[in-house]
């Protein structure tokens, strides 16, 4: 790997992951790659076969291929997939340069593996050592993420790649399918005449995420004009939809996918994660009902935002156009939620000392009135006018 500064790690420590860790051997892995675990990347040099000292549990192993300077050094979309290990583990893979992909179907060669455990002293000055100055944030950013909830939210294929990976729903294979198809010998009047003229996408079969369906309305079926307007209020009914198909036995597992959606996007640059990320804070945020019922799972979303928003600039959620930070917007409703009556005291403690952190270190103001977001009037010069 390239060099880079490291916190000197303990020798008790040292030599327990020594003994104990996993060890990812990568063999035929360019030099220049962007190679990364956990919340540490690289570019790696000529020596780099693997990483070694990995401690025992889950990680997000994250790569992508880079052209030489040569040949303008463009860097790839980035590919990510998570990884249980275990103490001693060796985990293989060889980097297929046709595809610039890594492929761990190696793994499966018992005997290949064993070849490599049996010389895996040699090896051992071309493994990079695991940066363990990141693994209490890493785990900070992940204690509501299983193993077995990571298998369940990754696509199929058990790899999240920073695109969506598609393909046209009809492949025009007979003429008669390419003579359905919009003509595209005339020039598109409008722009929805020329989005509809596009062949129509799906994602190619085991490659989509597989996160919790948010339901587009927030009501029940059947729901009278009051109860859609309660419901467009307090997202209750929304979130406990949510947790009854998909986290009924463990509530708190819902915290473990916001945890995997920020881990994608922020590490693997997955924006469809940013997106879900979004949707379900908002969910949690707006649902005042359910504050008053699931006490452990709100103390736990402050726990997480707490570490996540420590990764993220302060500015990033700010929309360049409209200057309207969805982020304060969001955290403004649940705060004057948690605030109410029927929440629990530690959790409304909870949410006034989070209120104040956020508003020291980032300077957000989570007290001003949502009337100054409003339009404002602009008075025009004497003979203009607006259509």
């Amino acid at each position: 790997m390239a060099s880079s500064s490291r916190v000197d790690m303990d020798p008790d420590v040292a030599r327990r992951l020594f003994e104990e860790g996993a060890t990812l051997v990568l063999l035929g892995v360019p030099q220049g790659t962007e190679f990364g675990i956990d919340c540490k990347s690289w570019q790696v040099g000529p020596r780099f076969r693997g990483v070694k000292m990995i401690p025992p549990g889950l990680h997000f192993v994250n790569y992508c291929s880079v052209n030489p300077p040569s040949c303008g050094g463009e860097i790839g979309p980035k590919t990510g997939l998570f990884l249980s290990l275990k103490p001693r583990d060796i985990l293989l893979a060889n980097w297929d340069p046709k595809e610039e992909d890594l492929d761990f179907s190696a793994s499966q060669n018992e005997e290949e593996v064993s070849r490599i455990r049996a010389n895996l002293q040699d090896l051992d000055p071309y493994l990079g050592p695991y940066p363990y100055e990141v693994m209490r944030k890493w785990v900070s950013l992940t204690d509501h993420l299983s193993e077995e909830l990571a298998n369940s939210l990754q696509p199929l294929s058990g790899v999240v790649r920073a695109y969506s990976d598609v393909v046209p729903e009809v492949e025009f294979r007979h003429t008669e399918d390419r003579a359905q198809q919009p003509r595209n010998d005339t020039a598109c009047q409008t722009m929805r005449e020329g989005l509809d003229r596009l062949p129509k996408m799906k994602h190619r079969e085991g490659t989509q995420l597989r996160f919790s369906v948010i339901p587009e309305k927030t009501y029940p079926p059947g729901a009278t004009p009051a109860q859609i307007t309660q419901c467009s209020l307090d997202f209750t009914y929304a979130l406990e939809s949510v947790l009854d198909k998909n986290h009924q036995q463990k509530p708190l597992n819902l915290l473990g996918e916001l945890q995997f959606a920020f881990v994608i996007f922020l590490m693997g640059n997955a924006y469809e994660g940013f997106e879900h990320w979004k949707r379900l804070l908002s969910l949690l945020c707006r649902a005042e009902a359910a504050m008053q019922k699931h006490k452990e799972l709100y103390l736990g979303l402050i726990a997480v935002l707490y570490h996540q928003l420590g990764e993220i600039p302060p500015d990033f959620f700010v929309d360049i156009v409209s200057q309207n930070n969805f982020l304060t917007s969001t955290l403004q409703d649940f705060f004057q939620f948690a605030s109410g009556p029927g929440v629990d005291a530690a959790l409304r403690k909870r949410a006034e000392k989070f209120k104040a952190h956020l508003t020291k270190k980032f300077s957000w103001d989570f007290d001003a009135d949502m009337d100054d977001c409003a339009p404002v009037v602009v008075d025009l010069p004497e003979g203009f006018t607006v259509d």
